[in-house]
């Protein structure tokens, strides 16, 4: 069984959301995600990158390439502006981006920061208007249809036009998810086969995370630029 592994940026302007989309489609997580940094629980917002995957099986194109699943990575972002650097640093590495909407504010500074990033950085978008559940149910189609107007308004003249826009409700508190089976079926259905490097050669991997583990030391998080490496290797 061959599994791919696909990178994903969750990027947003702050307190949109991001860390709560996550936690949500995640099955695996790192030591450092879902703001497990102490002052990130202090201030209750995202303050480093955090890292944390699903798996699901993958679509028939990539299988005719020899691929039963697609791991997804999420690589969540910081919103605040202060920590622009560190969004940067996540951006590095990720195949596709999911910019994360508020759909009671719409864009917001942060937003159009991170729209800038993406252009740069990957060639694929996914727009998720979060937040859903905020919205009275006899007023979500038109809230739907309004904000996602405005953003295909505000994308056209991007790499980004007419981008997949999915309204969901991430929240966990009040176990009011909503439309995260049709989120992730566009995954799947979006989802390409990125260019990597030659596994031939010797194992190169640059550096997208650092932090310590009691007893363990230090360890380190990266993306593979060249080789390959296997458990008990040294």
């Amino acid at each position: 069984m061959s599994t791919l592994n696909f990178n994903i940026g969750v990027l947003g302007h702050v307190d949109s959301g991001k860390t709560s989309l996550a936690k949500a489609l995640s099955t695996v997580a790192s030591t450092a995600c879902f703001d497990k940094n102490p002052q990130s629980k202090q201030r209750g917002i995202t303050l480093d990158l955090g890292f944390s995957s699903f798996t699901i099986p993958s679509s028939e194109s990539l299988k005719l390439k020899g691929y039963d699943f697609v791991q997804y990575t999420l690589v969540d972002c910081p919103g605040h502006a202060s920590l622009i650097r560190t969004i940067i640093g996540g951006a590095q590495i990720i195949d596709m981006m999911i910019l994360v909407i508020d759909i009671t504010k719409g864009i917001q500074t942060q937003t159009a920061e991170c729209l800038i990033i993406g252009e740069i950085c990957c060639s694929q978008m996914l727009i998720v208007l979060n937040k859903l559940d905020l919205v009275d149910k006899d007023k979500r189609d038109s809230a739907i249809e309004k904000m996602s107007k405005r953003l295909l308004k505000t994308l056209e003249n991007t790499k980004f036009a007419n981008s997949t826009i999915i309204p969901v409700a991430a929240s966990l508190q009040n176990e009011s998810m909503l439309n995260m089976n049709t989120l992730i079926d566009k995954l799947s259905q979006i989802t390409f086969l990125p260019s990597r490097n030659e596994q031939d050669g010797p194992f190169l991997y640059s550096v997208d995370h650092c932090f310590t583990i009691k007893g363990q030391g230090t360890v380190m998080t990266g993306t593979i630029l060249n080789g390959n490496v296997k458990i008990n290797d040294n």
